[in-house]
């Protein structure tokens, strides 16, 4: 009995201890949960309306009946095989942090995050799209702008968004964790569970100040993120250094990086709120030809 009493607390330990989630779950769900406690009403009932339909979709054991769920789907599809192959570069952007901001030559042919945000945008907004590729639409879009935010989906320097630097994270060491994994796992999740909770109903005044700018905008800003905190902490202040071969990222330093990880997620949900009101929201009526 004490022996089974020991397996228990051992077990228990090592769960409390082990980060809880990856931002592609706990990151995306709290920028979809942001957004649709800030859309219109109309947008949350047509949003609702689309995933009640989400089995057209076809993927049962990826299902997106809920925006938390719909968040996380595009990942969900990776396991899926070849059926959703072609989608795999539209999570990401490798614009080079060591080098003036150049979106487009990331982005030849639009296999790039922001410009398939776009595409989603304009899909969902067209009633004439079938049913099913609008719901497609809804679902991608909701996690993609979730990966724009994420900093090292934004931003690279010829290391696949940081998957290749070891990083240490507290007492977790560099075999745990890459630099990627790390802004995508427990950095992410003590940005979002640090009080006060960032799932709220934005005041209009923060909306249109979190929400500015364009798809664009948005993607040179996460890729400064990117430069300017992930990498520089990273390589000892210099983004562009060769820097250690495993980074280290004590605790003094992890506090410092939660502000703009925060701060991302926040932007994240706002905006998508945003994207979501534009495509699904009334559409202003069209000018009546002249005579």
């Amino acid at each position: 009995m004490i022996r089974q009493l020991a397996a228990v607390i051992a077990l228990a330990a090592t769960l409390l201890a082990a980060p809880a989630h990856a931002y592609w779950e706990y990151g995306h769900e709290t920028v979809a949960k942001i957004a649709y406690r800030n859309v219109r009403p109309a947008t949350r009932a047509r949003i609702d309306a689309l995933l009640r339909q989400s089995r057209l979709l076809e993927t049962p054991t990826c299902p997106a009946r809920t925006i938390e769920q719909a968040s996380v789907w595009a990942d969900c599809i990776k396991r899926l095989d070849q059926r959703f192959s072609y989608a795999s570069s539209w999570h990401y952007q490798n614009v080079d942090v060591c080098k003036p901001f150049d979106l487009k030559s990331a982005c030849r042919d639009g296999n790039c995050v922001s410009a398939q945000i776009e595409r989603d945008v304009k899909l969902l907004a067209d009633p004439k799209v079938p049913l099913r590729e609008r719901i497609q639409a809804l679902a991608f879009l909701i996690h993609f702008v979730g990966d724009l935010h994420q900093p090292l989906h934004a931003g690279d320097r010829g290391d696949l968004g940081g998957n290749r630097v070891k990083a240490a994270y507290g007492i977790y060491g560099p075999e745990r964790f890459n630099l990627h994994s790390l802004w995508d796992g427990p950095l992410a999740e003590r940005a979002i569970s640090t009080p006060p909770s960032i799932i709220r109903t934005y005041a209009p005044a923060e909306r249109a100040e979190l929400g500015a700018g364009s798809v664009e905008d948005w993607s040179r800003e996460s890729w400064s993120v990117s430069k300017d905190f992930a990498y520089a902490t990273a390589m000892g202040g210099d983004p562009c250094a060769k820097g250690p071969d495993r980074a280290k990222l004590d605790d003094a330093t992890v506090t410092k990086l939660v502000a703009p990880a925060r701060d991302q997620v926040m932007k994240g949900g706002v905006r998508l709120a945003r994207l979501l009101d534009q495509a699904l929201g009334p559409q202003p009526p069209k000018a009546s030809p002249q005579r």
